[in-house]
């Protein structure tokens, strides 16, 4: 009986430290150091004729068209999470974009361009129309207001081009909201802005590969609002950083053009 006794004990212990060395050797499993892929995002070619810059989601143009949703926040937990959509075409001369966001704590105040929109309930697309140099952007910002910041950014925080009134007034916007929300609106509200970005004021400062198909370009959605009492950061393809900061190009999602 003793004998058996202490086989038993021998086995046990046996068993635990088959054990206490697998859990020690074993790789840590993904569900806790997660990988996300990056985004993709099929971009199709408008068809033949023009298309009204009106902020209307609904309009034929988009109705088949489908939408990114912007997924993962940045920074502290929001005390609400925007619901945003948004949506890509282009033809030969342009790029279309639209963004439908359902939200709370609506404000956006500033009125000059390239001013501080990001403070303000803003949307915003930044994208690197050269396949060569992926890392090298542009950042296109437009607060709910309809007012734009855009910069030509060859390496973030260090070479920039603030694009000037001429080249921003070709960009065609439009906007659901009024130019100025103030106070801010905390019910629920739902607000669009569309906007029509033409390639040749692009070329002015950077290498363009032309849109068709097969064309690939890098990009990113965003959706901020840092300075209304619901600061928020949403990012459609996920970036790895701990503070937010859009200015990662190295986690922007893929465009594919059709």
């Amino acid at each position: 009986m003793k004998a058996i006794l202490i086989s038993l004990s021998l086995l046990t212990l046996t068993l635990f430290y088959s054990y206490l060395n697998k859990i020690t050797t074993d790789p840590v499993k993904s569900e806790l150091t997660p990988i996300k892929e990056k985004a993709a995002y099929l971009v199709k070619k408008l068809k033949k004729g023009s298309m009204p810059i009106d902020a209307n989601w609904d309009k034929a143009q988009w109705k088949k068209i489908k939408p990114v949703t912007l997924d993962y926040k940045m920074g502290d937990e929001p005390k609400f999470t925007p619901k945003v959509q948004a949506k890509l075409m282009y033809d030969e001369e342009n790029i279309y974009g639209i963004f439908k966001v359902e939200d709370r704590y609506v404000r956006s105040i500033v009125r000059e361009y390239n001013g501080n929109v990001s403070g303000d309930s803003c949307v915003e697309f930044f994208f690197s129309p050269d396949s060569d140099l992926p890392l090298s952007y542009f950042n296109l910002e437009i607060n709910a207001g309809g007012t734009p910041l855009i910069f030509y950014v060859a390496k973030p925080w260090d070479n920039f081009t603030k694009l000037g009134k001429e080249d921003i007034e070709q960009i065609e916007i439009a906007h659901s909201l009024p130019e100025v929300v103030d106070p801010e609106i905390t019910e629920p509200t739902t607000w669009y802005i569309e906007y029509r970005v033409p390639l040749a004021m692009l070329k002015k400062h950077s290498k363009v590969t032309p849109p068709k198909s097969g064309t690939i370009w890098k990009a990113n959605f965003y959706k901020t609002g840092s300075r209304t009492s619901n600061p928020n950061f949403l990012t459609w393809s996920y970036v790895d950083n701990p503070k937010p900061n859009f200015h990662l190009p190295q986690f922007f999602g893929t465009l594919k053009f059709q």
